[in-house]
């Protein structure tokens, strides 16, 4: 089968976060099963940065895998290269998977879909999720009703939990959604780092209102004193600068400076030493569709504790965890629970769990049968 995925960033531009990496696996196992996969995509790295790149040619990321990194001019992914070859690459592939909704290549791609008849997979990524603080939500659905009109006949939503699925419905009614989760990496065994702290806590991901942090500060100062040993937080992530200045001041304004550190951003060896030195990863997000950076946290053996924003209510089911509101009170209490569970016990359910039900292997041939499905829909 040959793949064409749509995305307006690719690896190595990690600056994105998570859906980055998650395309680039699934692309790579898809590669893995025999399927023909291709890359059209930007050489975005972050507002002003691009991939040190060549945009001349396909690149061979990965053995099997070729991506066309097109230069981005202008936004995140404004791009007159990529709407010249879109026609071309759209022509080779049997099916299109689209990443993400509201970037420049979103409407040509469909455009591109309909006029030549291609079916589309489509992966909002998380975009059609709302919350209280979702910014210019009237020109979003302008947008949304720009695409409706632009899509092909032959079109899938998927979505990576049933929450995503429900939401993005509403946005694109009379769209079928399917789900399929993300994958996860599975760590070849369990390393915990010792550390001067009885109860390391963590928090890693983009830093970003929507990722309730304030919350998970006014959190971790009600319960620190009580917590009967000493205990530290690291934050582990980027975001834009007058924000993370502003957690800084909320650091320094509740008396924690010496017990929480900033680790901004965390790749490669750093992310995986991360996560050997935590006790307890804390996810308080307002909404997600995914999150997962919770399934990289119980690969590696780490119990979280994540808010009822996020699709991860099975952690108390599967005994890896805590499924609370992101509210400081709840947060606070959830901290103090879990402070007096066996949390390397914990720890090994989760990492099960993920192997059984998140490796990359079985979610690439779920999606695969999600293409040979559409491709084998009546025209």
């Amino acid at each position: 089968m040959k793949i064409l995925h749509i995305t307006p960033s690719f690896y190595p531009a990690m600056v994105y976060g998570g859906p980055t990496y998650s395309v680039y696996a699934l692309c790579k196992n898809l590669v893995q099963l025999g399927n023909s996969v291709r890359v059209l995509t930007t050489d975005a790295n972050g507002p002003r940065s691009v991939l040190n790149v060549n945009t001349s040619v396909d690149v061979e990321v990965c053995p099997g895998m070729l991506v066309r990194y097109c230069h981005r001019v202008a936004g995140v992914s404004v791009s007159p290269a990529l709407l010249r070859l879109l026609p071309s690459y759209v022509s080779w592939a049997d099916v299109v998977h689209l990443m993400a909704v509201y970037s420049f290549p979103t409407i040509p791609a469909l455009v591109a879909c309909k006029i030549l008849g291609k079916p589309v997979v489509w992966s909002p990524r998380g975009m059609l999720q709302r919350w209280q603080g979702t910014k210019r939500p009237h020109l979003k659905a302008i947008w949304e009703i720009i695409c409706r009109t632009a899509a092909p006949g032959g079109i899938l939503l998927h979505a990576t939990s049933a929450e995503e699925a429900s939401e993005s419905e509403v946005r694109f009614p009379g769209v079928k959604t399917v789900i399929v989760a993300n994958g996860v990496d599975i760590p070849p065994a369990i390393v915990h780092r010792n550390g001067r702290c009885e109860y390391r806590f963590a928090y890693l991901g983009r830093l970003h209102p929507k990722k309730g942090l304030e919350n998970l500060l006014k959190a971790y100062k009600m319960v620190r004193d009580s917590l009967g040993g000493t205990s530290s937080l690291v934050i582990a992530g980027d975001g834009d600068t007058p924000y993370v200045q502003s957690l800084n001041a909320q650091i320094r304004e509740l008396g924690l400076s010496r017990a929480i550190q900033m680790r901004g951003h965390v790749s490669g060896v750093a992310k995986r030493e991360f996560f050997e030195s935590a006790d307890v990863l804390i996810v308080p997000s307002y909404t997600e569709n995914f999150g997962l950076v919770v399934a990289e946290a119980l690969a590696h053996g780490v119990p979280v504790i994540a808010s009822r924003g996020m699709p991860w209510r099975r952690v108390e089911e599967m005994g890896c965890g805590l499924w609370v509101e992101n509210d400081p009170k709840s947060l606070a209490a959830a901290i103090q629970s879990i402070s007096t569970m066996p949390l390397g016990e914990m720890g090994l359910k989760g990492r099960e769990w993920m192997r059984t039900e998140f490796n990359w292997d079985s979610v690439a041939h779920k999606m695969v049968g999600v293409y040979r499905d559409l491709l084998s829909r009546p025209s």
